[in-house]
């Protein structure tokens, strides 16, 4: 007579705990193998009577205990980030997921520093007063260091983003001497913003009228509607936005500058954190993580990450 292995109800709880949970961390027990033993595929019904009611109740204990298992995994720490709808650094994509190449940044670099990112959308006008009461913990959304470089504790820069002017097809406007007295469209809070209301660099002449605009889709709207001479900003978002528009456009050859691309903290907020969030991302630049998701985007890398390898 062959003995046939027999199975200690009272026993398979304890026996599913210590597989389910030697499974959940990766490690094959002999406990877990008992329990393949206990409740073969094939021939249950032939080897033991009844057992293939044990399966059910087994099969329910692992499902119990994979979930008590789950629960007592630690949550990691949130990063709070405000940012804006701004493609394609940041925006909401047709599933109402954040979305964009700041978006990927920030999901990869928080993976390597053992944090959740958390996307707040804000309203960028109010980015200081959000980030001073610690409603977000940074601002990461295309954002500009130059000329705020003592407003904020930065993290940066991270890449660097051409300011373009825009002009219709069938402008005559041909370079930046020729907005001389013409209207023309920024982004509220950005570089381009306060070029041309500050007049901060020298070849550029003083034009006639500047409307800030809250997205950069009311500048595309103005623009094809023909209700300014051309627009100025950031050089991927601007083409997004035209694009999308369908907008016949062209940038004019000379650009208006480059900024450098920050992470925004309060001056008075968690160093160790800025810290932690450098190393992340020097070592995206040097793995390659970087340019790859620039590349996606169709970010001209040589220009967007030069001269940072260095810095």
């Amino acid at each position: 007579m062959i003995a046939k292995p027999f199975l200690n109800v009272t026993g398979v709880e304890n026996t599913v705990q210590r597989s389910v949970c030697a499974a959940a961390s990766g490690v094959v027990t002999d406990s877990a193998a008992a329990l393949f033993y206990c409740f073969p595929s094939e021939g249950v019904d032939d080897v033991m009577p009844g057992r293939r009611i044990l399966q059910v109740i087994a099969a329910l204990l692992c499902a119990v205990l994979l979930a008590g298992c789950g629960a007592q995994e630690e949550s990691l720490p949130q990063l709070v980030i405000g940012c804006d709808d701004y493609e394609p650094y940041t925006y909401t994509d047709a599933d109402g997921e954040p979305a964009g190449m700041d978006v990927e940044l920030a999901r990869e670099a928080c993976r390597r520093m053992g944090y959740e990112p958390v996307f707040k959308r804000i309203d960028w006008s109010q980015r200081e007063a959000l980030l001073a009461d610690g409603q977000v913990d940074c601002l990461w959304s295309c954002f500009s260091m130059d000329g705020q470089e003592d407003d904020f504790a930065w993290v940066g820069p991270y890449m660097y983003s051409r300011q373009v002017v825009a002009v219709l097809e069938s402008s005559a406007i041909q370079s930046l001497s020729d907005l001389e007295g013409k209207s023309i469209a920024v982004r509220v809070g950005t570089k381009a913003e306060n070029i041309f209301l500050e007049n901060t660099e020298e070849n550029i002449h003083q034009v006639g009228t500047v409307y800030s605009l809250n997205a950069v889709e009311e500048i595309s709207t103005a623009l094809r509607n023909d209700y300014v001479d051309a627009c100025a900003g950031y050089a991927a978002a601007l083409r997004e936005a035209l694009n999308n528009d369908g907008v016949a456009y062209r940038f004019l050859e000379e650009d208006l500058s480059h900024a450098a691309l920050g992470v925004a903290f309060a001056k008075d907020g968690d160093a160790v954190l800025r810290e932690k969030l450098s190393a992340a991302l020097a070592g995206m630049l040097a793995d390659g993580t970087t340019k790859r998701i620039l590349e996606a985007y169709g970010v001209v890398t040589e220009k967007a990450l030069g001269g940072l390898a260095d810095a």
